[in-house]
């Protein structure tokens, strides 16, 4: 395959995917003609690929995932001035924060309940088989984020992730899910 000249021109590369993904016959026509055009799609349809032809569900037991009345589940997320692990500037746009990254996100109700104000300066500390973690000096903003909920950008809060808390098939770490305990910074 000359996969330069194919570069240079969509409808190769549609034929090409055409020849190798069911669904897109036709493509360069369906592409040209249709205002967009459903790729197949068996649940949408009504057919499974089982062996009695319907749909198969399972059933979970729920962890049990309480905390203590004076703990949050924090999780990490990256800003808008940031790919991956590269941090580009301060300024989080979509969340309105900016010029500062040591944030943590709280629902205001847990503000109030736990006499938080905004820009109270914090140390987050997370406790994982024994082992204390403190993260210093992180800033409280009250954000839309659901009771019992701390919301931190990473790599900043990544101290408090346990190494040894990983996801169970992908071994990633658990930086969704780490339980923290806030306190006024030292």
């Amino acid at each position: 395959v000359d996969w330069l000249n194919m570069v240079g021109d969509y409808d190769n590369i549609r034929e090409a995917i055409e020849a190798v993904i069911p669904g897109f016959e036709n493509y360069n026509e369906r592409v040209r003609v249709d205002a967009g055009f459903y790729l197949p799609n068996g649940p949408r349809e009504g057919n499974f690929t089982t062996a009695s032809g319907k749909a198969q569900f399972t059933v979970h037991a729920i962890p049990d995932l309480s905390v203590d009345e004076d703990e949050f589940i924090m999780m990490t997320l990256r800003s808008h001035d940031q790919f991956n692990t590269t941090i580009y500037g301060l300024d989080d746009r979509y969340r309105g924060i900016y010029n500062e990254r040591r944030v943590v996100m709280l629902n205001k109700g847990d503000m109030n309940k736990h006499n938080i104000a905004e820009g109270d300066v914090l140390d987050l500390t997370s406790l994982y088989e024994g082992e204390t973690r403190i993260a210093k000096k992180f800033i409280a903003v009250g954000y839309d984020v659901p009771r019992g909920s701390a919301v931190t950008y990473f790599p900043e809060a990544n101290v408090l992730v346990p190494v040894n808390s990983v996801a169970e098939r992908s071994n990633t770490p658990t930086s969704k899910y780490v339980r923290i305990k806030l306190h006024p910074a030292s």
